[in-house]
């Protein structure tokens, strides 16, 4: 079956959305123009039971079907980016700093596309429950939500997301089943010397070396303590120290990033950091300390949810259009902590050519938001039939 007709004539009305929401970007948690769009739009369609703030501005809205049954849920990310937006579009952010560059007005536009649809028909058993989630974007969103309790207090049993993916085939979806993307923690390193004039090093403990130092033997992490054929990213992304040609300063930072999908490499890295820290701060007649934080956890399909969820994409797009068995990616996702608690699957959508996700000239490609919705709505019909 192909895209469902009666969503692809929402095509206008979802560009719409999603343009409005384009040009009034909000952060994290702080979603109140975004939660009330989105509200607002839930009643128009005739939905009733709209839980709303919880995790300060995430919605959980009910869909009653035809008789009873289980309920099915369906997420989208509603939050934003600090990135100035460059894209030169005509519905770009109205708000300075502020840019949808991840497509979270795209998901959020799939799933009110889905909505409007199901709210209108109601061809399903049960119930599903529309997961408006905020802060994807470093805030953990959908971790909150999941200990405000919604699984258990809308009994969801199995739960569905989608996203975008720019620089692959337009309308192509791809997943798999197992691990999918990738734990992220980040790692913080304080080093303490003593500053002084440039000309005279030797009456100083220069942390700039000491930095240079520890950020090259922190490669050594991949390259010699780890088994070659297991995936592990460890990046050193910030250096931060000095404020002049001639001054050695007293103190410097780094900080990085480490993705991973095994808990016990996740414990390697942490142990290596601090003996390679530690080491090299006594090397270099410093003091250093390194703050491990771990991060959104692997994002991991259950299998047969991933295979169910690709039989229903084909139904949407064709078998020939889905990868069902797509590689695993170092890319890190939230919606991680709503897989740990219920089985189901994330799926990639590809939007075609275009700049990269988090670039400021990226803008959501308006013509997959008929497909991704008409993805969810086949997915409640599919998993709950009449």
């Amino acid at each position: 079956m192909p895209v469902l007709n009666s969503i692809a004539a929402l095509e206008p009305e979802m560009r719409e959305w999603r343009r409005w929401l384009h040009r009034n970007p909000e952060l994290q948690f702080d979603l109140p123009k975004t939660a009330r769009f989105v509200a607002d739009k839930l009643r128009e369609f005739g939905i009733t039971e709209i839980h709303e703030g919880i995790a300060e501005t995430g919605i959980v809205a009910i869909i009653e079907g035809q008789g009873d049954g289980p309920t099915i849920g369906l997420r989208a990310d509603m939050d934003a980016l600090p990135i100035e937006e460059a894209s030169g579009v005509e519905h770009a952010s109205e708000t300075r700093g502020k840019m949808h560059a991840c497509g979270h007005d795209g998901h959020t536009t799939m799933l009110l596309g889905a909505a409007k649809y199901l709210a209108q028909t109601r061809n399903f058993r049960g119930r599903v429950a529309l997961i408006f989630q905020p802060a994807e974007e470093g805030g953990g969103g959908a971790r909150v939500m999941v200990e405000e309790g919604i699984m258990d207090r809308f009994d969801i049993g199995q739960v569905y997301g989608i996203h975008n993916a720019p620089n692959f085939a337009e309308g192509e979806f791809f997943t798999a089943p197992g691990p999918i993307m990738a734990a992220v923690d980040t790692f913080h390193i304080d080093i303490v010397g003593k500053g002084g004039h440039g000309a005279m090093p030797h009456d100083t403990k220069d942390p700039v070396v000491a930095a240079l130092g520890i950020g090259q033997a922190i490669q050594t992490i991949v390259s010699r303590n780890h088994y070659a054929l297991d995936e592990l990213v460890v990046s050193v992304t910030q250096i931060h120290t000095g404020t002049a040609d001639n001054i050695i300063p007293a103190s410097a930072y780094i900080e990085g990033t480490v993705r991973t999908f095994d808990p016990a490499v996740q414990d390697m890295v942490e142990r290596r950091l601090n003996q390679i820290v530690a080491g090299q701060a006594a090397s270099y007649d410093v003091s250093a300390s390194c703050r491990y934080e771990r991060g959104y956890p692997a994002t991991v399909n259950d299998a047969e949810k991933a295979e169910f969820a690709a039989r229903v994409a084909a139904d949407v797009v064709g078998a020939g259009r889905v990868t069902a068995d797509s590689p695993k990616e170092m890319g890190a996702e939230d919606f991680s902590y709503m897989l740990e608690s219920r089985p189901g699957a994330y799926l990639f959508l590809g939007a075609g050519a275009g700049p990269v996700l988090h670039h400021p000239e990226y803008d959501f490609n308006d013509a997959i938001a008929p497909v991704g919705a008409s993805f969810f709505a086949r997915m409640v019909e599919t998993a709950q039939p009449v």
